[in-house]
């Protein structure tokens, strides 16, 4: 039987060593999720290995390699009472580290497009105790209902960034984003600071993403 704890406590100890993990904020909130709850069960004893595994939806859902949180969410820079809007909940594990990473003053909104997908959200999210808004629709609409948000993630790949999601990002707020085709040459991992100035834009690596659905994604 997989010791869930001691492996989740392994890969923290191998995400620092790798400079994935650079702040304790960061190193409590993965420690802290059990990422096995997010899992595919057929797939849950491998909750910590460093691969994307295959999630309820259109067969075309993972949920990300775990090293590819630590990532995206390091640059975002968040604190707690900060709100937060994810696009594509997917398993909803991601919407649980930020939860973690804004505390229980902050919010966490998560899109998700597919209706299977977002039960398997809602679900995992429930049983793992974690308070997310979790909306069922076009993630590249963002939710303005809500806005404006301190922090977007957006965790398909897109043609580009969707319109609205920069509308809805508080000024001096920041979003990150793979941009890019459908090609197996991937997606650029950019991170968006939108300041009085204007947008200022960086990539960070090379990312390989499932596509963006909706008005302002991939077309089915």
């Amino acid at each position: 039987m997989v010791n869930f704890q001691r492996s989740r406590s392994d890969m923290v100890d191998r995400y620092k060593r790798g400079g994935y993990i650079q702040t304790k904020r960061m190193e409590e909130a993965v420690l802290t999720v059990p990422r096995e709850e997010f899992m595919d069960p057929r797939f849950r004893d491998h909750a910590y290995i460093d691969r994307p595994f295959p999630i309820p939806g259109d067969g075309r859902q993972t949920i990300s390699a775990p090293y590819m949180y630590p990532v995206s969410y390091e640059p975002l820079g968040f604190e707690p009472g900060m709100k937060v809007l994810e696009i594509g909940a997917g398993s909803g594990y991601g919407a649980a580290l930020a939860k973690e990473l804004v505390g229980d003053e902050g919010i966490v909104v998560a899109v998700e497009i597919n209706k299977e997908t977002h039960a398997f959200a809602k679900r995992n999210l429930k049983r793992a105790g974690y308070d997310v808004t979790l909306i069922l629709g076009d993630g590249s609409m963002g939710y303005p209902k809500l806005a404006p948000y301190d922090v977007v993630s957006v965790t398909a790949s897109t043609p580009d960034i969707p319109p609205p999601l920069l509308d809805q990002l508080k000024m001096g707020g920041r979003l990150i984003a793979p941009v890019g085709g459908r090609s197996l040459e991937g997606q650029d991992l950019l991170l968006i600071h939108k300041t009085e100035e204007g947008l200022t834009r960086r990539s960070l690596m090379k990312v390989v993403y499932v596509p963006l659905l909706g008005k302002y994604g991939f077309p089915e």
